[in-house]
This record gives C-alpha cells, sequence and structure tokens, in this order.
C-alpha cells in the first residue's frame, strides 16, 4: 500500500545506499526502489539472515543504481497554478480546468472534459486549491460510505468512523481500537477502483493487524488485482496526479 510503515525493520548500508530490510512469513525476496527520491526497499524471508540479504543486495546494485538514476531524472509534476486549460484528475480522468471569476460564494462543478471552478476576482492560486481540495474532500465523502458498508457485509465488520485528509507518504491508515480509517484526499483524483482497494486494504487490517500470509490471502480472495492497483499507486509519489491505467 501507499508506503505503509512496518515495525520489523532494520537498515543496511553499501556504500552510499541505505537499505530499510524488512524480514516476515513470505517466501520470495522482494526488491523495490521507491520514488521520489529512490529510497530501497527489500522484503525477506524470516529463515533468511543479514548476511545473505546483504549478498543478495550486492548482486543488485547495478538495478538499484539504474532505478535511482530514473527517478532522478524523471520529469515531476510541474506545479499547478490553477489557470485556465491547466490539467486535473478526477477519478482517474482528466479535466481541463476553466476558473470562472465571479462576485458570489466559490463553487465547483464537474462538466464532461472539464472542472469549472467558480471564484470571486483576484482570488489567488492557494485559495484555488483550497476550493478545489474541499470539493475533492466532498466527493470522497459521497463515495467512500458506500464502499465501507459494501465490504462491511462481505467480510462482516463494522468500521465506526472514517476520516479524509492530506498524508504525505500513505494511501491510508487504520486505528484497530477505534475502528477508523483514513484515506489520503489523492485518492479522489484516482480511478474508483484504485480507491477501492485501499477502503479495503484498511478494512482487512481490522481483521489481520500484520501484513502476513492471513493478510495476503485475504486481499486476494477481496480484490483479486489488489497488486496491481498496489504497484501502481506505489509507482509515483503520493502528491503526483498523473498515473498510467
Amino acid at each position: 500500500m501507499g508506503n505503509v510503515g512496518d515495525t520489523d525493520m532494520e537498515q543496511l548500508k553499501l556504500g552510499n545506499i541505505t537499505v530499510d530490510v524488512v524480514q516476515k512469513n513470505i517466501k520470495n525476496i522482494h526488491l523495490s526502489v521507491y520514488p521520489p527520491k529512490g529510497r530501497v526497499r527489500i522484503s525477506a524471508p524470516d529463515r533468511l539472515d543479514l548476511d545473505t540479504i546483504r549478498v543478495f543486495i550486492i548482486s543488485k546494485l547495478g538495478w538499484i543504481k539504474k532505478q535511482q538514476t530514473r527517478l532522478k531524472n524523471q520529469e515531476r509534476e510541474a506545479q499547478r497554478e490553477f489557470i485556465n486549460r491547466e490539467s486535473h484528475y478526477f477519478n482517474g480522468k482528466r479535466y481541463l480546468l476553466e476558473v470562472i471569476e465571479r462576485e458570489a460564494a466559490p463553487k465547483v462543478i464537474l462538466k464532461h472534459n472539464a472542472i469549472e471552478l467558480y471564484v470571486r476576482p483576484e482570488t489567488d492560486a492557494v485559495k484555488k486549491k483550497s476550493i478545489l481540495d474541499e470539493w475533492y474532500r466532498r466527493k470522497l465523502k459521497e463515495t467512500v460510505p458506500l464502499l465501507i458498508k459494501k465490504w462491511e457485509k462481505k467480510m462482516n465488520i463494522q468500521v465506526n468512523e472514517f476520516g479524509i485528509k492530506k498524508m504525505k507518504t500513505k494511501w491510508g491508515t487504520c486505528n484497530r481500537v477505534a475502528k477508523r480509517i483514513w484515506l489520503n484526499l489523492e485518492l479522489a483524483k484516482k480511478p474508483p477502483e484504485y480507491l477501492e482497494y485501499i477502503v479495503v486494504h484498511e478494512m482487512v487490517h481490522l481483521l489481520e493487524r500484520k501484513h502476513n500470509n492471513r493478510f495476503t490471502a485475504l486481499m486476494t480472495g477481496f480484490i483479486p488485482k489488489w497488486r496491481f492497483y498496489k504497484d501502481e499507486l506505489n509507482r509515483l509519489p503520493v502528491s503526483h496526479m498523473d498515473h498510467a491505467r
């Protein structure tokens, strides 16, 4: 999921490369390099010792450096200015922004290929972003309860509360005691199936706390394509609006 933290983590240093090492109950080694800065992480079976893992990493140093260079050179998303004909995303679809100035309360209207942003004259980019973010928040608050209700029935569990907030490194979090889930505001820009995957991921944590074999089996039973959605969401920084469908 969106770079979920693990408690059982060690670090190995090989020259100027630091590798986060997580050992868990899995069969194979998984090596990943994450944007935007090329953070390296390896998930390895419990049975392997650190020396064996170190040898494996050394054998992959060329690949790691190649991935880090690619990420460093990858063109980053341009800073949004909230001006006419700028690209913005909703539900995984690209829209052109239309800024309409008028002396009235601000609002957002979704058209076939455009997002109309009604603002007062002299409204700056920060305020425009705030207005659009609140619209995204409202849209998620319309959709998420329906998803939670659907999956509560399938999982035979109950979510007491959910919230939407901006998160820099995660797509969602779960408080098992309070039975509360938090979702990243950026999910409003992603395809609906990606949002549903994150909702299900956090709800499954009410059944299983760890990312172990049981968690994996539950996820596969509920959403067979969950690994694809996970990889696509982790492929780009959380703040990046583009994605490959």
